[in-house]
């Protein structure tokens, strides 16, 4: 049976993740995998092929490499939980997300193809979240020098796309505006 754990419930919030486990309301972790998911599958496609490749200041990503960045994001962070809800207590090394972006091919990938993989990946990190018990969820593992539980790890999941759904809407979106649109 899933989990009711909230976000009310974390033991410790973890430095640097808090941005984005503050954009999460206090709700079970499974629901807010599930809502926050959706803000991603909702986001206005239009908008994100009109963007093309442009950026709001020289060397930001495009919108599609927004997009990949969450799905590289969605995957590691699910692997961590994965080994941490498992009690594995290898300290896990962290990525550079700027090297992982500056080796995608998220450019020749369509925006509906992007947009498909991520419901697709959470889906699976949801189902994943579900296999979890209540003593799993509050399982700690060090990453990246960061001591974060899996129901930690739970809550950055739902709220790092909608810290990157925010960029997009305030710095991206307003481009478009500049060109007549």
């Amino acid at each position: 049976m899933p989990t009711a754990l909230k976000k009310s419930d974390l033991q410790e919030m973890p430095q640097f993740y808090d941005r984005y486990i503050r954009l999460v309301d206090d709700m079970p972790v499974i629901d807010a995998l599930v809502q926050y998911g959706s803000i991603v599958a909702h986001i206005n496609r239009d908008l994100l092929h009109e963007l093309g490749s442009r950026t709001y200041a020289p060397g930001k990503w495009t919108a599609k490499n927004v997009l990949q960045h969450l799905l590289d994001t969605e995957r590691i962070l699910a692997y961590r939980a994965l080994r941490f809800a498992r009690n594995d207590q290898t300290h896990l090394q962290g990525f550079d997300e700027t090297a992982f972006g500056n080796y995608t091919d998220a450019e020749t990938r369509t925006v509906d193809d992007l947009l498909a993989e991520f419901t697709l990946v959470r889906q699976c990190g949801i189902t994943l979240f579900k296999s979890f018990t209540d003593e799993m969820l509050y399982r700690v593992g060090t990453s990246n020098h960061i001591k974060i539980s899996v129901l930690a790890l739970g809550f950055v999941l739902a709220g790092h796309p909608i810290h990157h759904i925010n960029i997009l809407e305030e710095r991206y979106f307003p481009l478009l505006s500049t060109t007549g649109k």
